[in-house]
């Protein structure tokens, strides 16, 4: 008997476990790694488990049965309507017409996630999850089944038994639509809202990789499953761990799941040479790349409890000054063909349907699928006992994984520093003024983690008093003034990466701040993001984060110097095409309603709200009695006529500037005018679900805010094209109503060359305006 071993009942479970199980095979790599976690265990160190010897090695037996038969439940949902949980084969009926899944890469991550999970039951700590390859969805539903770990509503359709088994695959790939047209299945083809702890959706690849630095806070673990086709994505995955500080963030451990394939070819780092060229680029950023098995459950959960340990160990060592930032972050690198469990597995054919696209009536993929799945079955005794030891949350005293502290926390508790606005008629800067307000409120909140995302000219943007509170975060500062190893704000002139940062920090407050031309790059993690949320809240499950502003400034209007490139609204219009609840575009007029606005959606949850803002001083129009209510109105009447004769409506601050002057001159050829200042289109548009028309304005309400008129010129920052498609409901028709917004001309220019060569001058507005009223005659 081994000297590690107090008993033959230790040793024999652990020869037991040695030997595999189903598809499972033990390196010697991976059993010696256990051998030193159980060494470690005996020497009562601090990585050893709160368990004692037989209840570890009696997990990770549990963990090869359990992982066998979430990879035997995958492909069943790929291909069959249901199972046969006696071990018999199916009849031929019984797999599907039409197969779809992403098979390989759910194969893959049915282990991970085991492992993942059996590191948990180890350690007694329930870690948070992430996926940045969402479409991997059939693991995690296949698993969070079998081991009864899901929401109530799902808990009740798919019970951990063969009925429960069969509902899931045939709601996999499931079309049906209810009679409100809500979908009758629950499970998506990628992680969403109903997938138990579920935290992001993984379908727009990489952003995982921006964002997994910025998320736990202190005190939590957040495990990062990523992927090494998604590595091609966007940049900045590689700068983890110059943004990583044990001060204001948890422990986070990054698993690459390398099965070196995408949809079509190799990957890049395959092609590059594989693991030996990723750790060599990894190292090179200041991660220490382990390399392990990834075909094997045991070998993902020896890795994350040490790199969850080494990773500690360094942080310690820099506040103890032995050593600095950048610690050196243990990444996981998981070698494994991709569809490892099916034929097929590390080639091309491995990433959806690597038995085709349907073996109903293929005989020959018929007996292949029965092969394949016959090694990864596990009898209904075996798996309920091993499902009864993995689920260890009791004992150990933790929450189930579909409960991990990044989806379940509080809202925050802030105090609003009060807003100094500005007096009617002095120039003033919208971003000063929200700069301002803004270090004042996070001066009020020292104990909440601050982020601001700045794709760099964080200070030509007038947020200057912002920096020096906060502090671009660095590795060595060269000015301790506005640079600091633990500064808040994230610089770096990747908008993917400095959005990624805000959008990650949901038990904290963000702000970002950015170029509006530019900031178009940003749109796809915030897409993802709002529709997450979206659906959270249509499942009546709230999302708790504090809302987030995107400032868009240094915009189309202002950047006439700066060539076409600069003068682009489009990140507006597409915002605007989102759901306006979740999705809210303003455009303040002034710095009191920009302060307004900016305010507002710090007492929001779960939106993402640009906000559209002029960096250079304007007159202040809006007094601070009326900003508050403009900002919920969505709307401000500047100037009012009894019966105007004519309505001018602005959407923008230099639209309002022109506006204004239009009027003045209607009014001097005795043309009545009201003047609107229309701070929220998505207020005033026709809902598309009745979660929008909570949101949006009433009928009634349209009526009571709007003053009626005879002709109606809107003048909008965006094209015009966009805001009349968005502004229907108040659309007169083409007789009574005209639209003049950017028409994609531009150059060299300064402001008045801009608003003239896209009609948008003051004589351009009046001469529209008056051909208007000439068409009724």
């Amino acid at each position: 008997m081994s000297n590690l071993f107090s008993n033959e009942t230790q040793q024999q479970l652990f020869d037991e476990w040695t030997k595999g199980y189903g598809i499972i095979e033990h390196t010697p790599q991976t059993i010696d790694s256990v051998r030193a976690y159980l060494g470690q265990h005996n020497s009562h160190n601090t990585v050893a488990s709160p368990l004692r010897p037989e209840e570890v090695l009696h997990l990770l037996k549990a963990a090869d049965r359990v992982c066998n038969a979430g990879m035997w439940l995958v492909a069943h949902m790929t291909y069959a309507n249901k199972v046969a949980t006696n071990g018999e084969r199916l009849a031929a009926q019984d797999f599907k017409a039409k197969a779809q899944g992403h098979t390989g890469g759910s194969l893959n991550m049915a282990i991970g996630y085991t492992g993942y999970l059996l590191a948990n039951a180890l350690s007694g700590r329930t870690r948070s999850w992430i996926m940045g390859q969402g479409h991997c969805v059939a693991a995690i539903e296949s698993l969070n089944t079998i081991l009864a770990n899901q929401y109530p509503e799902k808990a009740e359709v798919y019970p951990p038994n063969e009925s429960g088994f069969n509902r899931l695959c045939e709601d996999f790939y499931r079309y049906d639509l209810d009679a409100d047209n809500n979908l009758v299945s629950q499970v998506g083809s990628h992680v969403n809202a109903a997938t138990a702890g579920g935290i992001i959706e993984g379908g727009y690849l990489g952003f995982a990789a921006l964002q997994y630095a910025h998320m736990p806070l202190p005190g939590q673990e957040l495990v990062a499953f990523l992927s090494d086709g998604a590595f091609e994505e966007q940049r900045g995955s590689d700068w983890a761990p110059r943004w990583w500080r044990a001060e204001d963030t948890g422990i986070v451990v990054p698993v690459m799941v390398a099965n070196g394939r995408r949809i079509d070819q190799r990957t890049m780092i395959a092609q590059e040479g594989g693991p030996g060229y990723l750790e060599q680029h990894l190292a090179l950023h200041d991660f220490d790349p382990w390399v392990i098995d990834g075909k094997d459950p045991a070998a993902y959960a020896m890795a994350i409890i040490m790199a969850s340990t080494t990773l500690a160990n360094r942080a310690r060592e820099v506040a103890d000054n032995k050593a600095s930032y950048p610690c050196r972050m243990p990444y996981i690198i998981a070698h494994v063909p991709k569809g490892y469990g099916l034929p097929q597995a590390g080639t091309n054919a491995a990433h959806s349907l690597p038995l085709g696209g349907s073996i109903r009536d293929d005989k020959q993929g018929q007996e292949a699928f029965y092969r394949a799945t016959e090694t990864l079955f596990v009898p209904p005794e075996a798996l309920e006992k091993s499902t009864t030891t993995l689920n260890n949350h009791a004992t150990t005293h933790r929450v189930k994984e579909q409960d991990h502290a990044l989806r379940c926390f509080d809202k925050l508790t802030l105090h609003y520093p009060p807003a100094h606005y500005a007096h009617p008629g002095k120039e003033a800067s919208s971003l000063s003024q929200m700069d301002k307000w803004f270090t004042e409120f996070m001066k009020g909140n020292t104990e909440v983690r601050f982020r601001l995302g700045n794709p760099d000219e964080i200070q030509s943007n007038r947020m200057s008093e912002a920096l020096t509170y906060l502090k671009h975060r660095v590795v060595a500062p060269e000015d301790t003034d506005s640079e600091s190893t633990i500064g808040g704000v994230i610089t770096v002139l990747n908008e993917e990466t400095a959005i990624s940062a805000a959008l990650a920090n949901k038990q904290g407050v963000n702000l970002v701040v950015s170029y509006e031309a530019f900031a178009m790059k940003m749109l796809g993690a915030m897409r993802q993001e709002a529709i997450f949320s979206r659906n959270l809240q249509l499942a009546n499950r709230q999302p708790n984060w504090t809302s987030v502003p995107v400032i868009a400034t240094s915009h189309t209007w202002e950047n006439g110097k700066n060539e076409q490139s600069h003068q682009d609204p489009k990140f507006a219009e597409n915002w605007l095409c989102e759901m306006a609840d979740t999705a809210p575009v303003y455009f303040p007029v002034d710095a009191n309603s920009a302060l307004a606005v900016l305010k507002h959606t710090y007492q929001t949850y779960g939106r993402i709200a640009v906000i559209v803002a002029a960096k250079k001083p304007l007159p202040t129009v809006i007094p601070a009695t009326d900003a508050d209510q403009a900002v919920k109105d969505g709307m401000f009447i500047m100037e009012a006529a009894g019966d105007a004769m004519v309505q001018l409506i602005a959407i923008g601050g230099y639209q309002l500037q022109a506006t204004l002057q239009a009027a003045q001159q209607l009014r001097q050829n005795a043309i009545s005018c009201t003047v609107i200042a229309l701070l929220e289109p998505g207020k005033f548009r026709a809902p598309r679900d009745t979660h929008e028309a909570d949101y949006c304005h009433s009928d009634e309400r349209l009526q009571a805010l709007l003053p009626q008129c005879k002709v109606q010129v809107v003048v909008s920052h965006t094209g015009a094209d966009v805001i009349a498609g968005v502004l229907r409901r108040l659309d007169l028709g083409p007789q009574r109503s005209a639209f003049m917004g950017y028409k994609n001309h531009g150059g060299t220019l300064n402001l008045e060359g801009l608003q003239h060569v896209n009609s948008q001058t003051p004589d351009d507005i009046a001469k529209k305006a008056k051909q208007m009223l000439g068409n009724l005659h």
